[in-house]
């Protein structure tokens, strides 16, 4: 148990998860809190610093062992101890998926769009394309046309080339356009990429972390064990949100959207507590050469700053 009612709720919610996803949680602490502090850490101390979050040493070992085994940690022995880090490849889909997680805006959209029609391409070859697509923040708009008004280029022709589809894709760019949202091109949005679906997400976002940000608001002395948890929590599940979400322009969406908000909510409970948790990170966790590094620069610009 903890000292704050909504963060022993969030770790029960947690706990109650059918099948714990120890993984992806592992994903986040390494994107979150290892890597800044040079990527390696003793197996046993990951083991004790996750113990509070109710899963077992069984389940942790079980876990590391996966994502190992498809690509993302790398394994390194000193006498009896593993010691495991985020590979190459696992450190560059880290930078992919968590740049988004602490950026502290939405880049200005100038109205341009990138289009790529998959006509010419095989059912399934298509089926595989769109999926990726997809994931990269492209809605589909026809069965066979795909858009996305922030796409970079250089990402998107790698991106076909390794699915092998990029002969025979055909990619459009439009020129920036005077009114950028219209009525038609806003009820377009909302229907290709799932608008309304991913609002109510944001809205659960909201509804479990408002409750935290209030009692750590009200907390004279945090301790660090606390925030270190609520921190892994929070950025958990706010990882998981921005992997749905494909971060279109401020002018294609709602203006009561609820993603605005969510923002704002991580970005407050997050500069609030981070500091107590670098406390508890940095007396719970091992190298090979004993304590853990500091933290590079770039970790104290998330946010748009937290010093």
């Amino acid at each position: 148990m903890t000292s704050l009612v909504p963060l022993d709720q969030l770790v029960t919610r947690f706990q109650q998860q059918t099948p714990i996803r120890a993984s992806s949680l592992i994903i986040t602490l390494y994107g979150d809190a290892i890597e800044p502090h040079g990527g390696t850490v003793w197996l046993g101390s990951l083991i004790q610093l996750l113990e509070p979050m109710g899963i077992n040493e069984r389940l942790i070992r079980t876990s590391i062992f996966r994502l190992t085994k498809e690509g993302w940690l790398s394994a390194e022995k000193v006498g009896r101890r593993s010691y495991y880090s985020l590979t190459g490849t696992g450190r560059r889909r880290f930078e992919k998926a968590f740049k988004r997680v602490y950026s502290s805006s939405v880049p200005a959209w100038d109205g341009a769009w990138s289009l790529v029609v998959l006509s010419q391409l095989p059912q399934d070859k298509r089926k595989q394309v769109r999926e990726e697509l997809e994931w990269q923040g492209f809605g589909a708009i026809s069965p066979t046309v795909l858009a996305n008004p922030r796409c970079d280029r250089v990402d998107l022709t790698a991106t076909l080339q390794e699915l092998d589809a990029l002969e025979d894709s055909i990619v459009f760019e439009t020129r920036s356009q005077d009114v950028l949202a219209s009525k038609a091109l806003r009820m377009q949005v909302r229907e290709s990429w799932n608008i309304d679906e991913l609002g109510t997400h944001y809205s659960e976002f909201i509804q479990l972390f408002r409750p935290l940000w209030q009692a750590l608001r009200e907390q004279e002395n945090l301790q660090p064990a606390d925030c270190f948890l609520a921190r892994t929590l929070l950025i958990h599940e706010y990882r998981k949100l921005l992997l749905r979400d494909p971060q279109l322009p401020d002018e294609l969406l709602p203006g009561d959207w609820e993603g605005r908000a969510a923002r704002q909510l991580c970005r407050n409970i997050y500069r609030l507590i981070f500091a107590k948790a670098e406390e508890w990170l940095n007396a719970a966790l091992e190298t090979a050469d004993g304590p853990l590094p500091d933290a590079g620069e770039s970790f104290y610009q998330r946010f748009g700053g937290l010093r």
